[in-house]
């Protein structure tokens, strides 16, 4: 699936006061463990390659807050391939608390103005702060079209992180003090999506929460004086925290830290949760876990069930071909379950980035480049083909066109560890627009029959086509289906703005309209 553009990541580090100094800081000491964060942001560069930034906090300075963001990927961003010019980043952003962020865009422009964190200065320390997002406002246009309702109201960015930096400024406006749980109760009445925050205020104190839903996936550990927290759990595991010591934070609660240590606290009920099932199919690094579900075992089970489903003839020249990289677990399980060869048919280009971040090149042009088919591999061959997902097809026609020229492969089957994609995401995950999707102009609201499946088979240029039936994600997973966001699979959503928004994008696939995005186009009309 590496058409599709990813969400962003979010981190954040607090070494608590004291005379104790926890191993696992940088050897610069704790006043200095701000240098984790570009550490921890390049584990989680799966989930954005657009932007990358961090917001450190020192109170030895007379900036308590400073801010440094760019647009490119955090080597990039951080300079880390030139020793002088990273340690100089690192000595002027030095802090004892920090949190960062890598960016993809799902609204607004890929320019540096759309970097995070995005930090409000203040006279007052209490309303200072600078936070990073992780998600999608399904009401973006509502709560965009409100704050624009009177003459002195501006938003210089045309997306959600900006409403979100309004929202925070007006529960802070004038003498409320509000706790941090009252704060984010209130945002929270107020925002319908996926949301996970971190906000760090100029007093010290570390605020990391996540939305009643839990659509987005956030964790946490913490070792003697030593906090922080990510979107994934690999970002905390390559730290040097025990596994034991990592949790998931639950849906409707926040992490807060401050001088006098930290706690754990509920600021909404979660009565049900929406986790991304696409978290553990494709998003999320396969060495993650997330709500105490690994994603390799998830990937596994997808793959066992994938064999469940195999009949194509089994011989001598039959061989197992992943799509790289986060099909192979999958692919491994499948040939494993089916007795026969898993074998690398396909070479990444690893320097060619994920396809879907680079949104503003053509989708085509980066997957000819992306993958190279091994002859000496496939020549001859009965390919099973091994996909994780296919949202829009074009790497797919790509790869398959070039499996059969230069790979010269005999017959290429192709296998998807996920159900057809029929409608769009509105919580954080670039598929917008219901026409910019390969399945439903085959399924046009029916069943995904074997006639079905062949038809769209012939349009990518494949032998045989096979989806796994949606039953699978969630037995796979561990989940019970109510547990899950399976919108884009069913056109079900959880949230009453999510349901508006798909009525608008019905409502435009049928007129013909192909905006960029329903979210964007929503909020202008």
């Amino acid at each position: 699936m590496s058409d599709l553009r990813h969400e962003c990541g979010l981190a954040a580090i607090y070494h608590l006061p004291g005379t104790e100094t926890s191993p696992l800081c940088p050897s610069q000491g704790q006043e200095e463990v701000s240098r984790l964060i570009p550490r921890m942001l390049l584990d989680i560069q799966n989930r954005g390659q657009l932007s990358a930034g961090m917001t450190a906090w020192n109170p030895g300075r007379t900036q308590l807050l400073a801010t440094y963001k760019d647009v490119g990927s955090v080597s990039e961003v951080f300079r880390m391939s030139h020793r002088g010019k990273y340690e100089s980043l690192m000595e002027q952003h030095a802090g004892r608390a920090a949190i960062g962020h890598v960016r993809y865009a799902t609204c607004g422009a890929e320019d540096r103005g759309y970097a995070q964190p995005l930090e409000r200065p203040h006279i007052q320390k209490r309303k200072w702060f600078a936070f990073g997002f992780n998600g999608q406002l399904a009401n973006y246009p509502e709560l965009r079209a409100e704050i624009l309702a009177t003459d002195d109201a501006h938003l210089a960015r045309d997306n959600d992180t900006e409403v979100i930096l309004h929202a925070i400024g007006r529960e802070l406006a004038g003498d409320a003090d509000p706790t941090p749980v009252d704060l984010l109760a209130a945002i929270a009445r107020r925002f319908d999506g996926a949301w996970n925050l971190a906000i760090l205020d100029a007093c010290g104190r570390l605020i990391v929460a996540r939305d009643p839903l839990g659509i987005r996936p956030l964790e946490y550990a913490q070792v003697g004086p030593l906090v922080a927290a990510a979107s994934e759990s690999v970002a905390l595991l390559n730290l040097g925290f025990p596994p034991e010591s990592i949790q998931s934070l639950e849906p409707g609660t926040a992490l807060i830290v401050d001088g006098n240590g930290l706690r754990v606290e509920r600021f909404a009920e979660s009565p049900t949760r929406a986790h991304c099932f696409f978290e553990w199919i494709y998003f999320a690094n396969v060495a993650s876990s997330m709500d105490e579900r690994s994603v390799y075992l998830s990937r596994k089970r997808l793959g066992e069930e994938l064999a469940r489903l195999e009949t194509v003839p089994i011989d001598a020249d039959t061989v197992v071909v992943p799509v790289p990289d986060t099909s192979k677990a999958a692919a491994d399980s499948l040939a494993y379950n089916l007795s026969i060869p898993c074998v690398e048919g396909l070479i990444r280009n690893r320097y060619t980035g994920r396809t879907f971040i680079d949104g503003s090149a053509s989708r085509r042009q980066k997957a000819e480049t992306k993958y190279t088919p091994l002859r000496e591999v496939l020549e001859g061959k009965r390919v099973i083909l091994v996909e994780d997902s296919i949202v829009r097809s074009t790497t797919m026609r790509v790869l398959l066109g070039r499996m059969r020229s230069l790979g010269l492969a005999r017959e290429i089957h192709v296998r998807v560890a996920c159900p057809p994609i029929v409608a769009p995401c509105f919580y954080g995950i670039d598929m917008s627009t219901i026409d910019e999707l390969f399945a439903p102009e085959f399924l046009a609201g029916g069943p995904l029959t074997s006639e079905v499946q062949a038809a769209m088979a012939a349009q990518l240029g494949a032998d045989s086509l096979r989806y796994l039936p949606i039953e699978s994600v969630a037995r796979s997973i561990g989940f019970d289906t109510e547990s899950l966001c399976q919108a884009c699979l069913t056109g079900c959503y959880p949230t009453p703005a999510g349901e508006r928004l798909y009525q608008v994008a019905l409502q435009q696939s049928r007129a013909g309209l192909q905006p960029a995005r329903t979210y964007e186009s929503a909020a202008t009309s």
